[in-house]
């Protein structure tokens, strides 16, 4: 019963297919176009008065977009420390840190205002590489899959092809991520153990060999992958509906401010959902890497179904305005570097014939 049911749901979600489907016609079927055809299709649909300051999926362009990447997330997680330290220790210690407020008292109380601070090393550091590796591939591997598919199906499976892309960027930046996020970790939950990144990495290491930097990978994939998927494919959707439905005018028309605060909301609203999709994982990798010994099994029994959801409504407003200001500084990189920034999809005059739309 369960099987079957599960596949009819998997069948019938918005992301499994496209949504309508062509019928067939006596034309004979497009082959898939060298690769490269797609990124010039891409680029070709930038206004023509467009400056840019390189080709669209170029050495320089992918390069400039993991720089953005290295500012969007290693910025915007240093800044959020303080709640993210708070964070982890309602997750791992509920019974002392009952509430947001109570988390902040208390680490004010025993640590005093440098102890919110605490983590900011290694967070800044890996965060730094995960966004290197998160924004540069996720640009590459959203252009590699569009030539495999061609013009009209990167149209029709667009949100498939934005949840495969960040998918695939997101297993790669996990890896990069792994360490620092295990020192981060242990300095904020475990008092006593070490200051900052250059007393915990040596101990680590010294306690319990390379496996302490990366036993905590598959929970950060747990995590982080459903996470960036849900937040770039909530984006880039939230982003087509937004200059569809709510902005009165067209993207070409928008200033570039103007373009910047509807990549603010898409982001903050993409955010909201990334926190809650992501958070129990997030529950498992505090108390993961807070507890040597434990595996992803052993914390999941014993956090429980209420567990995993502890410091959910600290994630929620860190998250959402996390990923608000990563989409915002990330597209003010892109502007500033003048590098192509093609408007919303929209569906190809070939697709549209075959449809009937034009004559």
């Amino acid at each position: 019963m369960y099987p079957t049911t599960l596949t009819q749901l998997s069948r019938a979600n918005p992301f499994n297919a496209p949504l309508f489907s062509l019928q067939e016609t006596e034309e004979a079927k497009p082959s898939l176009p060298a690769y490269g055809q797609s990124r010039s299709l891409a680029a070709a649909a930038m206004t023509d008065s467009a400056d840019v300051s390189c080709e669209f999926g170029s050495t320089k362009y992918y390069a400039l977009c993991g720089f953005g990447g290295i500012l969007s997330c290693g910025l915007t997680h240093t800044a959020v420390v303080p709640l993210d330290l708070v964070k982890c220790r309602i997750q791992v210690d509920p019974d002392k840190y009952k509430s947001i407020g109570k988390g902040f008292s208390l680490t004010l109380k025993e640590d005093g205002a440098r102890g919110l601070a605490k983590g900011w090393a290694p967070t800044f550091i890996g965060y730094s590489m995960q966004g290197l590796c998160k924004f540069g591939f996720y640009e590459m591997f959203k252009i590699f899959y569009s030539d495999m598919l061609g013009e009209e199906n990167t149209y029709l499976w667009r949100t498939s092809l934005y949840l495969a892309a960040s998918a695939s960027a997101e297993f790669f930046a996990d890896i990069a991520l792994a360490p620092m996020e295990a020192c981060k970790v242990r300095i904020q939950t475990c008092p006593g153990y070490a200051n900052n990144l250059r007393q915990c990495a040596p101990k680590m290491f010294a306690e319990e060999g390379v496996w302490a930097f990366y036993k905590g990978v598959v929970p950060l994939w747990m995590r982080q992958i459903p996470y960036t998927m849900m937040k770039f494919a909530c984006f880039e959707r939230t982003v087509e509906l937004l200059y569809k439905h709510v902005v009165p005018k067209p993207r070409a028309d928008c200033t570039k401010a103007e373009q910047l605060i509807v990549t603010f909301t898409a982001g903050y609203i993409a955010g909201v959902f990334c926190a809650i999709v992501s958070h129990p994982a997030d529950s498992v990798v505090s108390v993961l890497n807070k507890e040597s010994g434990s595996t992803a099994v052993q914390v999941l029994k014993k956090l429980g179904p209420k567990g995993v959801w502890k410091g959910l409504v600290a994630r929620i407003i860190m998250i959402g305005t996390l990923t608000a200001l990563q989409w915002f500084i990330y597209d003010s990189v892109k502007v500033y570097f003048r590098l192509p920034r093609p408007p919303p999809p929209e569906m190809p005059e070939s697709l549209k014939k075959k449809l009937g739309l034009t004559e």
